[in-house]
């Protein structure tokens, strides 16, 4: 599978200011905020032209309300993923519901996740719901405002992704793993320097 690649495109802020907008609505029961993070929230950067968004909770005790807030819309919950990442609540925003594509609406614990869903045409947005009190909401914060101030940093990932993405690649999760060496340095400087900032 070769994934989409693309240069910075500043329609891709506007695309995450609507996402938010709805989100906003959605989650009005939940304390939640709702940030850009990815590759797609530090201009002139490339990346998959697939927005990135963190929901940040106050009360890790709405993880589970999320689902059902976001049913019956174009969102895909990944329910699978709860196993190894029992922190977060994951989902994929489709340009249709998924129910119009012929996929399910939740991808659960036991489920194979069907070969469309590694379509990332079909992909608007991927959001990752995170307590924002935890280690992975700083993680994810501090890397993209670390990546926003650091050019050499930035330049320095977008060589790698442009290397890595000539290859062929099973899925997204596999891409990501490419990544995992670099990631693992420089999240941990992010982190550093954003606790610093504080």
């Amino acid at each position: 599978m070769i994934l989409p690649f693309e240069p910075y495109n500043p329609t891709w802020k506007d695309q995450f200011n609507t996402i938010k907008r709805e989100l906003d609505k959605l989650l009005l029961p939940i304390k939640a905020s709702v940030d850009h993070i990815g590759s797609t929230s530090v201009e002139g950067l490339s990346a998959k032209p697939i927005i990135d968004i963190i929901v940040g909770l106050e009360d890790e005790n709405d993880l589970d309300k999320v689902p059902a807030l976001l049913a019956n819309r174009q969102y895909v919950y990944y329910e699978k993923y709860n196993i190894d990442m029992p922190y977060r609540r994951f989902f994929v925003l489709l340009r249709e519901k998924p129910d119009k594509l012929g996929l399910p609406t939740c991808i659960g614990t036991f489920d194979k996740i069907p070969d469309r869903l590694n379509d990332h045409a079909l992909r608007i947005a991927h959001i990752h719901v995170i307590p924002k009190n935890s280690e992975n909401w700083v993680r994810h914060i501090a890397f993209r405002d670390y990546l926003r101030t650091h050019p050499n940093v930035k330049d320095e990932y977008q060589a790698l992704k442009e290397g890595l993405i000539k290859h062929e690649w099973q899925d997204g999760n596999d891409y990501n793993e490419g990544k995992d060496a670099f990631l693992q340095v420089e999240e941990k400087r992010a982190i550093e320097w954003y606790l610093a900032q504080k």
